[in-house]
């Protein structure tokens, strides 16, 4: 969570700024609600093999860590990135009209590769007006972007009644309609004028200060973003299996939605949880519970088996991920901020790209099975959170005792 501060600039904030944010994170997040949970339910009505499935939600992820972060720049030297959510928007409506032309595996993997590239700036840079919002004049962000959780949610839902009724067919019409919405919504953006600080993505084109490079801190990101990576597995192939063994499109949307209400509602409990446990304490949770939500998953737990597994999402993202986030606030000064959530993005996009290809290969052999392997991927995970843990220089300087425990 991103706590609002008293605004240090004496101009005006643009008028309506926080309804006009909260607009703005909907719009994509109802792309995500689409794609995330049924686009490879789409794929796998064409017929493409699971490892072809894989190869194709794979692809734009590696495109988009090397994408996002040109786009940021080109926002940034532009001076107004509200011109660049514009551009991203109509591209990304083009792209998902072209995957109507054919349906061939190749055709399909070059269209949704551009259209990772294309929609990858989106997101962040709606953040980081949101951001320049919350350093000017005080907003807050967590008022902003819960409205994009909430579209999500919807999105979810209303996607899984479609399947029901329509199958894999209501995939795509769904997800231009949303980028439509984008496009729309594009419009109505404040216009804040040239940054003061670079954006997050921006930072990813130079090398990082010399506070991120310390062994235990990357050791900490590289932990913390292989738990966040193995989640691919269930973002690539849970709603084809919910599917394979019997569960309606509602009961699909039903499931997508309860990991995201949990996460919802862990971002808001956050504040009394950090008082009461150390950081450290947080991030283990997830990463312990990573590896037990993997084991547990490919074992025959019912509908409601698999609605309260859905919750653990609440700490195997997002209450690891709150303490990640202060983690680095406490570690990196803060004219460093944007670079340490540069890194942060990289090696989450990367991790999970990696495993989302590897995925395709472990499902195709295993089926449900292959989930094991994201369970080994979180306890790697685990080993090195266990590592930054030891290598504190903190710890060594005062014979054990961490600042998050003083």
């Amino acid at each position: 969570m991103i706590p609002s501060s008293p605004p240090p600039y004496r101009e005006d904030a643009p008028a309506y700024f926080v309804p006009r944010i909260a607009l703005l994170f909907c719009a994509p997040l109802i792309v995500n609600g689409f794609a995330m949970p049924y686009f490879p339910v789409w794929l796998s009505t064409l017929s493409l093999s699971d490892f072809e499935i894989g190869i194709v939600l794979a692809v734009p992820m590696f495109i988009r860590v090397i994408t996002a972060p040109l786009a940021g720049l080109l926002a940034d030297r532009i001076g107004e990135r509200a011109r660049v959510l514009i551009w991203s928007a109509v591209l990304s409506l083009l792209t998902a009209l072209a995957l109507f032309v054919s349906h061939s595996f190749w055709f399909v993997l070059v269209i949704y590769a551009l259209q990772g590239g294309v929609y990858s700036p989106y997101l962040p840079i709606v953040e980081a007006i949101a951001l320049t919002g919350v350093r000017r004049w005080g907003f807050d962000y967590a008022s902003m972007r819960l409205w994009g959780s909430v579209a999500f949610i919807g999105a979810t839902m209303f996607g899984g009644v479609m399947i029901g009724l329509y199958g894999g067919a209501m995939v795509l019409p769904a997800m231009a309609c949303a980028f439509l919405l984008m496009i729309l919504l594009t419009l109505i953006a404040p216009r804040v004028g040239r940054p003061r600080r670079p954006s997050t993505l921006t930072t990813l084109t130079e090398p990082p200060p010399k506070a991120l490079r310390k062994l235990d801190l990357q050791m900490l990101l590289i932990g913390v973003t292989l738990v966040n990576g193995s989640h691919a597995m269930l973002f690539a192939f849970s709603a084809i299996y919910w599917q394979h063994i019997g569960f309606s499109g509602t009961q699909i949307g039903l499931l997508w939605s309860a990991g995201v209400a949990a996460e919802v509602v862990m971002f808001a409990c956050a504040k009394a949880i950090i008082r009461r446990f150390s950081l450290w304490t947080m991030i283990f949770s997830g990463c312990g519970l990573a590896v037990v939500r993997w084991i547990i998953f490919p074992m025959d737990l019912g509908f409601w088996g698999y609605f309260v597994l859905q919750c653990f999402h609440a700490f195997t993202y997002a209450i690891m991920h709150t303490g990640m986030q202060i983690m680095l606030v406490r570690r990196v000064p803060e004219e460093q901020e944007a670079s340490a959530q540069g890194l942060y993005f990289f090696y989450t996009g990367v991790f999970t790209a990696i495993f989302t290809f590897a995925s395709g290969y472990f499902y195709s052999w295993f089926g449900v099975q292959g989930f094991y392997s994201m369970s080994a991927v979180a306890l790697v995970g685990c080993g090195s959170v266990l590592a930054a843990w030891s290598l504190q220089p903190q710890r060594a300087a005062s014979g054990g005792k961490t600042l998050e425990a003083s």
